[in-house]
């Protein structure tokens, strides 16, 4: 791919990857390999920890009957339901494991995750199946687990070993992508595109479902913000929504900040104009904590021209005011200082779990959360 002929975006792009320029995607591994003293009936989900499980909205409890499953610890849906509500399977926080996981997908024991950081500290996401019906939106299909199978003989068994020869560098591929219009969450179009370019050499079969999918790159992404986030001394660690809360946790606090997490705002897919939204869901908000995605928008014009009746008037400047000017990272004295708020881009999804993904938009958290 070619990137823009406009100089000033060029530069842009270039100042905003600096920070990850350490990071490669080193390999695809389980969740039981990376984690292995994590017990098997132990799910991560995104965002801050669940008050009980009587908290866990509907598209979480899918996923997580849907993991259940996956790793055969239950025949049937009812069964895996009654474990959960059992506490014989509980859920924890990703992110307090150095996993970032979509939406609402939870992560179990033989789950593929995309293994990015720079040798001396590591992050985690797990790879995606795709278009929907996916694990990520909450869905019920146990077509996903099908598919989800799929991804994973493909990351493990020919991703992984080429990566270990072959990392990819992620700096420069993020670069191209935001010199190309992507803000690298929202829009990963280019982003995907790179990241083919960079695993040419690969088998073809293997190379097809990653260009088969211009969202294959997120997870990959959320891992890379998730490891600048935790490799910092200071400041913020992790950020995420759980459906139900938002939050943010400090380098070295067990406890999460939280407000309640109201529903992101955008384009609604058609039907859904009337459907009741989840609140914000989903680590990816790792992305946008980390300089990209909604402190990305300026180079990304498509999302801003889809999103402008709800974004801020200061939108040109907004990075500027709540990012440190050298990690790229949301700095909660800045924030209070600066009297507004950072944007994270979410899709947004169907609070029943019944229709899964609803539409697409960003939810800016409350001033409150950053003290």
């Amino acid at each position: 791919m070619t990137t823009t002929a406009d100089p000033a975006a060029h530069a842009l792009a270039r100042l905003y990857a600096r920070p990850y320029a350490a990071a490669l995607w080193r390999g695809v591994q389980r969740r039981d390999a990376v984690l292995p003293d994590l017990p098997r009936t132990v799910l991560l989900h995104a965002g801050p920890p669940y008050a009980s499980a009587a908290a866990v909205p509907a598209p979480v409890r899918n996923a997580a009957i849907q993991a259940v499953m996956f790793e055969g610890l239950a025949p049937d849906a009812e069964a895996a339901g009654q474990l959960l509500a059992g506490g014989d399977v509980t859920l924890a926080p990703a992110q307090d494991y150095g996993v970032a996981t979509p939406l609402a997908q939870v992560v179990s024991a033989s789950m593929p995750l995309a293994v990015v950081g720079d040798g001396a500290s590591l992050a985690y996401a797990p790879l995606i199946e795709g278009p929907p019906p996916a694990l990520r939106f909450g869905t019920r299909d146990a077509a996903a687990q099908t598919r989800l199978a799929a991804v994973a003989a493909c990351g493990l068994d020919a991703l992984d070993g080429w990566l270990r020869e072959h990392a990819v560098a992620m700096g420069p591929l993020i670069a191209e992508a935001l010199a190309n219009g992507d803000d690298c969450h929202g829009r990963t179009v280019a982003a995907n595109a790179a990241l083919v370019t960079a695993l040419a050499g690969l088998k073809p079969e293997a190379l097809a479902v990653v260009g088969a999918n211009a969202g294959f790159v997120l997870p990959i992404l959320m891992a890379t913000a998730c490891w600048h986030l935790r490799r910092q001394a200071s400041g913020i660690a992790a950020a995420g929504g759980n459906g139900v809360d938002f939050g943010m946790r400090l380098h070295r606090a067990a406890a999460w900040q939280t407000v309640p997490a109201a529903p992101p705002v955008g384009i609604r897919l058609p039907g859904h104009d009337a459907t009741v939204a989840l609140g914000a869901i989903g680590d990816s908000a790792v992305i946008d904590f980390g300089g990209l995605g909604g402190q990305a928008l300026m180079l990304a014009p498509a999302l801003r021209a889809d999103w402008q009746q709800w974004l801020p008037a200061d939108l040109a400047t907004r990075r500027a005011s709540v990012t440190d000017a050298v990690t790229g990272i949301v700095d909660a004295g800045r924030v209070r200082e600066a009297a507004c708020v950072p944007i994270v881009n979410l899709a947004i999804l169907d609070e029943a779990g019944d229709a899964g993904l609803i539409g697409r938009g960003f939810y800016a958290p409350p001033s409150a959360l950053f003290g």
